[in-house]
C-alpha cells in the first residue's frame, strides 16, 4: 500500500513534511493500521464501536485536544492535527468524528470559552480520553440556522433550568459531559451539562446508512438544573458556538482528504490485478482518464489543506477561508469516492472495498458542520459583500 500511496503524491508533497510531523504521521497510521483498519468493516456492518476504548487510545497517543495547549494537551501546530485527521478518516470518518468531536469541539468549547476551574476540572480527562464530551447545537428544527433554537435556560435562584432537544450529537449517549447551547434573555449561553444530571437522557438515533461506526444521538433536557458554575463565563451569543464550529471544520479539511485517499488507493490497487479482456483494466483509456482525474483532484485537497494549516499556524486564517475548505475538500472528496467505485464495480458496492462506505460517511460529511449551501452562502457574502441568509 504504501507504493499506492508514494505513486498518489504526484506532486511530492510529503518532501515538504519535516521529521517531527512525519514521526507523527507515521506513529498514527501504524495504529490505524494495527488496530483501527482491520476492525472497521465489522463495525460499520453492526452498527457499533468500542468508543470509550478507542477514545483512551486516541488519548495514549495524544490526539484528543492536541491542538490546545496545557491541561494535559500537546499544544500541538494545526496543521500536525490535520495530518492526525487525515490518516484516522483514510479508516473512517466516523473515527475522526470521534477525535474530531471531543477535542475541536467539546474540549475546545471549555478551553475557549470556560472557567480556570472548568478547564482543570474537564480537560486533563478528556485528553485522555477518560472523559468524553458532546456538544450540543443542532435541534430537530434548528440545524442550519442555530439562531431559531428552542431550548432555553432560565435562571432559577443561583442555578439555570434547561429544557429543550438536541439532535444528531455524536458521541451524545457516551458522554460525562455535554457542551449545551441554549437561549436565555440575555442571549445564547453553553452549559456543562454532566452525565447523571436529573432530567438530562439520551436516546441513540438508529437506522443509520451513513457513519454507522460513530455514536449519533438525542439530547433531552426536561427541566435539567445546572449550577452557575457549569455555565461557560465567556460564551456570550451565537458567536461562541460557532467559533467552536469554524475550529472543528478544519479538521474536516483534512480529514476527507484521508477518506478520498483510501478509497483512490484501492481502487487503483485493484485495478493493476482485475483483468478483463485479457489485460488489467488499469491499462485501459477510461479507466487511466478516471483514474488522473481522481489523483488530480485528490492533490487539489491536499493542497488547500496544507494552504488553510499554513494559515491556520500563523493566526491568520479566516471563516470564510475554512468554509472554503470545507466547501471544496467536502465535495471533491465525495465525488473521488463515487468514481472510484464504479471503477470497482460491483466489487465496489460491498464493504470489502472501502470507497463506497467512504462515500456514504461523506454524505453526512457534506451536511454537518455547516451543510454545503450555507458554505456557498458563506463565500458568496464575502465575495458580493451581501449576506444571502435572508
Amino acid at each position: 500500500m504504501n507504493d499506492v500511496l508514494d505513486r498518489l503524491d504526484l506532486l511530492d508533497l510529503d518532501d515538504d513534511l519535516d521529521h517531527e510531523d512525519r514521526l507523527l504521521r507515521d506513529t498514527v497510521r501504524k495504529f490505524a493500521d494495527d488496530r483501527l483498519r482491520p476492525n472497521i468493516q465489522k463495525w460499520f456492518e453492526d452498527g457499533t464501536l468500542p468508543a470509550r476504548e478507542l477514545a483512551q487510545e486516541f488519548g495514549a497517543l495524544g490526539v484528543l485536544g492536541m491542538h490546545l495547549d496545557g491541561y494535559g494537551c500537546q499544544g500541538a501546530k494545526a496543521s500536525q492535527y490535520g495530518l492526525v485527521c487525515a490518516e484516522v478518516e483514510s479508516v473512517d470518518s466516523g473515527l475522526r468524528s470521534l477525535v474530531s468531536v471531543q477535542g475541536s469541539l467539546a474540549m475546545y468549547s471549555i478551553y475557549a470559552y470556560g472557567s480556570e476551574e472548568q478547564k482543570q476540572s474537564w480537560l486533563p480527562g478528556m485528553a485522555k480520553g477518560e472523559l468524553i464530551g458532546c456538544f450540543g447545537l443542532t435541534e430537530p428544527d434548528s440545524g442550519s440556522d442555530p439562531g431559531s433554537m428552542r431550548t432555553r435556560a432560565v435562571r432559577d435562584g443561583g442555578d439555570w433550568i434547561l429544557s429543550g432537544n438536541k439532535m444528531w450529537i455524536t458521541n451524545g449517549s457516551l458522554s460525562d459531559v455535554a457542551v449545551v447551547w441554549a437561549r436565555t434573555d440575555e442571549g445564547v449561553r453553553g452549559f456543562l451539562v454532566e452525565k447523571g444530571m436529573p432530567g438530562f437522557t439520551t436516546q441513540d438515533v438508529h437506522h443509520k446508512i451513513s457513519l454507522r461506526a460513530s455514536v449519533t444521538s438525542e439530547l433531552i433536557l426536561d427541566d435539567v438544573r445546572v449550577p452557575e458554575a457549569n455555565r461557560l463565563p465567556e460564551a456570550a451569543g451565537l458567536k461562541a458556538p460557532l467559533g467552536c464550529l469554524t475550529e472543528a471544520r478544519f479538521g474536516i479539511i483534512w480529514g476527507v482528504t484521508g477518506a478520498a485517499r483510501d478509497a483512490l488507493a484501492a481502487t487503483l490497487d485493484y485495478a493493476g490485478t482485475r483483468t478483463q479482456f485479457g489485460r488489467p483494466i488499469a491499462g485501459f483509456q477510461l479507466t487511466q482518464k478516471k483514474l488522473a482525474d481522481m489523483a488530480v483532484s485528490l492533490q487539489h485537497t491536499q493542497l488547500t489543506a496544507r494552504r488553510l494549516g499554513e494559515l491556520k499556524d500563523a493566526g491568520r486564517i479566516s471563516p470564510h477561508q475554512v468554509s472554503f475548505g470545507k466547501f471544496s475538500n467536502v465535495s471533491a472528496a465525495l465525488a473521488i469516492c463515487r468514481e472510484a467505485r464504479s471503477i470497482l464495480g460491483g466489487s465496489g458496492i460491498t464493504t470489502e472495498y472501502p470507497a463506497l462506505r467512504h462515500a456514504v460517511n461523506l454524505e453526512t460529511v457534506y451536511t454537518y458542520e455547516g451543510t454545503h449551501e450555507v458554505h456557498t452562502l458563506v463565500l458568496g457574502s464575502q465575495l458580493t459583500g451581501l449576506d444571502a441568509f435572508r
